[in-house]
């Protein structure tokens, strides 16, 4: 892909991926300062959304990012052998991703904070940071198994040629498994109980007229 941005620029390539940072940093200041406002009028939460459907609608990101991700390998493929494509064809799906990360990351670590038993509260940010290693390990996991398969049919779709690979088909492969998952998420999640710690902690702390007891 061409990284230069202007005659004189060149972008360093590992900085591409700068922009689902940034995109994150965004959207979750215009979620906590726009939208969630908004929200707790609507639905009477004070989050906006609770943990579990700020998780799921952050689900949604990544089934569309990989979808742009697929559509734009497509057009990389068709266009191999002539002028490269702008590395700047990577930012949307960078972005889509980033939004998807400021209401999920950050609704994992709020469920992870609030929703684990108090004694273990102090581990709920390894909890989180748990999820993440077990991701990237299926991640990894999963590309081997594509690899593996794809490769006896002749034309593997993670080559170490990117021109004679067909990412497109990973890619359609990743939206289809995250589709999928956010289905079973939203079943799961449907049958969930919180514990509603703030509830329990006003109960012991004051009595019926607002007077803290001793």
């Amino acid at each position: 892909m061409n990284l230069n941005i202007t005659n004189n620029f060149k972008i360093p390539p590992a900085s591409v991926f700068t922009l689902g940072a940034i995109a994150m940093i965004i959207s979750v200041v215009v979620y906590d300062r726009i939208i969630v406002p908004f929200l707790r009028k609507s639905t009477g939460n004070e989050r906006g959304l609770n943990i579990l459907q700020r998780i799921g609608f952050g689900m949604i990101f990544p089934v569309v990012a990989m979808s742009v991700a697929a559509l734009v390998e497509r057009k990389r493929l068709r266009s191999a052998g002539q002028e490269p494509m702008s590395a700047l064809w990577l930012a949307p799906q960078l972005i889509i991703f980033g939004i998807g990360d400021s209401f999920t990351l950050v609704g994992l670590q709020e469920y992870f904070y609030d929703q684990v038993p108090d004694s273990m509260r102090s581990l709920g940010m390894a909890l989180y940071l748990s999820v993440i290693g077990v991701g990237s390990f299926l991640s990894s996991f999963l590309i081997f198994v594509v690899d593996q398969i794809t490769e006896k049919s002749g034309r593997s779709w993670i080559g170490k040629d990117l021109s004679t690979s067909r990412l497109d088909n990973f890619y359609w492969l990743l939206a289809a498994i995250s589709a999928l998952n956010l289905c079973f998420y939203v079943v799961v999640a449907r049958g969930y109980t919180y514990k509603n710690v703030d509830r329990t902690k006003v109960a012991v702390a004051y009595d019926s007229n607002g007077i803290e007891l001793v």
